[in-house]
């Protein structure tokens, strides 16, 4: 009989943590726009636009108007159009294929870059795990819409095809994936800090371990390890995690010297980050790679 392996689940933001623009939104934004000869305004415009834009559209459908019956398409066609349309002469049309190039833009890698320092941390997490004989089960838990496993496939990660809300599948658990699953705000209907969007994706541990092995010689129910979440947003993230029961992990590359609510890792005497955070339930790092040298060898 095969023993019983115990489970590292390990979450992380996206936009932010794992993926940045390639440039500034709203300058990506403009270049479109100017690309189909749009002109009467600058990239700052559209900045302050796009600001108002996506908050009148945030208030009127919450959460990407799954509520409302719309999908993220449309939501963001709505941004998109609203962005622009404080721009333009009155009743004058949008350019036909200015939608569409924006949405295939931030889609896909096009728009974005992944920081270069994920794989290295995730390495050290697939060694530790292997060390101890665990299973390293790797997923994204985000306030956004349907678009993130594409974007972070075709930033050339290997994502799973396991979301919140779908049924099991027979590859979303592969050993081989650098994300198991993903759980979207969209799908759950609920955004960080609310604890549901955390529940839900400890929900999706044992599809990804059952997809992996048949769910023989694992366990969850009483994990060695706590389960961890990695952002960028205090409110969100580490609150979010709290409220769930989660260790949290900021990652604040504006403000190297960290948070006032958190502890620096810098300022522990130890260098293990499971012993810092069972004394602990948030710690900050300046980055990926960072966080990465508290993983224990």
């Amino acid at each position: 009989m095969m023993s019983r392996r115990n489970t590292l689940l390990l979450c992380f933001d996206a936009f932010g943590t794992l993926f940045k623009p390639r440039a500034p939104i709203h300058r990506q934004y403009d270049e479109i726009a100017k690309s189909l000869g749009m002109r009467g305004f600058d990239a700052e415009d559209i900045q302050r636009t796009f600001k108002t834009a996506f908050k009148q559209e945030s208030k009127r459908n919450p959460n990407y108007g799954k509520a409302n019956g719309l999908n993220a398409e449309l939501w963001w066609t709505n941004v998109i159009q609203n962005t622009f349309r404080p721009l333009t002469v009155p009743d004058s049309e949008l350019p036909r294929e200015l939608v569409p190039r924006l949405l295939n833009r931030f889609r896909s890698g096009d728009g974005y870059t992944l920081f270069p320092d994920v794989e290295v941390l995730l390495n050290k997490f697939r060694a530790y795990a292997k060390k101890n004989n665990a299973s390293l089960v790797v997923g994204v838990i985000t306030n956004s819409d349907d678009r993130v496993p594409d974007i972070l496939t075709s930033l050339g990660m290997r994502v799973g095809s396991l979301r919140f809300g779908t049924g099991p599948t027979t590859t979303g658990g592969s050993e081989i994936n650098d994300v198991d699953f993903a759980v979207m705000s969209y799908d759950v209907g609920h955004e960080k800090p609310n604890k549901r969007i955390f529940e839900a994706a400890q929900g999706l541990v044992s599809e990804v371990l059952k997809c992996r092995d048949g769910d023989t010689g694992h366990k969850f129910d009483r994990p060695m390890w706590p389960a961890l979440y990695i952002g960028d947003d205090y409110g969100c993230d580490v609150i979010g995690a709290r409220n769930a029961g989660w260790k949290a992990i900021l990652v604040d590359r504006e403000v190297a010297a960290g948070r006032d609510q958190i502890e620096r890792l810098n300022d522990q005497p130890s260098n293990d980050l499971f012993e810092i955070l069972a004394k602990t339930d948030a710690v900050t790092c300046n980055s990926l790679a960072h966080l990465a040298q508290w993983v224990p060898e």
